[in-house]
């Protein structure tokens, strides 16, 4: 929940207006992390950060995507848009045509996206076990492997730098051990 405030905040430091916006679909492992984001709803806004639920796991990295197409609007408030999108692992399988698309169109230049995937290695709270490495690497997206709360932070931040220079969406793996750790 701290990285897209981190993200505006440093943005803000450098002298850049943006926004984030945040889309996924509730479900284990990363059930908890919508529920997190609407108690923190002011501190959000505090940020311009828009949190919208999707309706699937599609929808929401369509979404994401379309934050991404901010400079051709003829008057864009923002001079880029930050997004980040989440889901669970057999959700990445769900969603992998948005995704790919979205990584192959790539990110604005003042924007970035981040991919949070929610790997259940063990199946311990999701109906399938599933590892979403072959699928990122497939959507042509580099992505890092946090070993600690911390690193979330630390390479989301990175990622997101990564994303602006690179053109690519980078994708984070967020395994139950992990996550849960917090």
């Amino acid at each position: 929940m701290r990285l897209p405030m981190l993200q505006r905040q440093r943005d803000s430091q450098r002298g850049l207006n943006t926004a984030g916006f945040i889309s996924g679909y509730r479900g284990s492992p990363l059930g908890g992390y919508d529920q997190a984001l609407w108690s923190a709803k002011s501190f959000l806004d505090e940020h311009q950060i828009h949190f919208t639920p999707g309706v699937n796991e599609e929808l929401a990295a369509t979404a994401v995507r379309g934050s991404q197409e901010i400079e051709f609007l003829p008057s864009p408030k923002y001079e880029g848009v930050f997004g980040l999108w989440y889901g669970k692992g057999p959700g990445v399988d769900r969603a992998g045509d948005a995704l790919k698309h979205g990584s192959y169109s790539g990110s604005s230049k003042n924007g970035g996206v981040i991919v949070l995937v929610g790997d259940d290695h063990g199946a311990k709270s999701s109906t399938v076990a599933h590892q979403s490495d072959h699928a990122l690497i497939h959507f042509g997206m580099p992505y890092f492997n946090p070993a600690t709360v911390q690193d979330y932070l630390d390479y989301g931040l990175y990622g997101f730098a990564l994303s602006r220079w690179s053109g690519c969406w980078i994708g984070m793996k967020c395994v139950t051990d992990t996550i849960e750790s917090s």
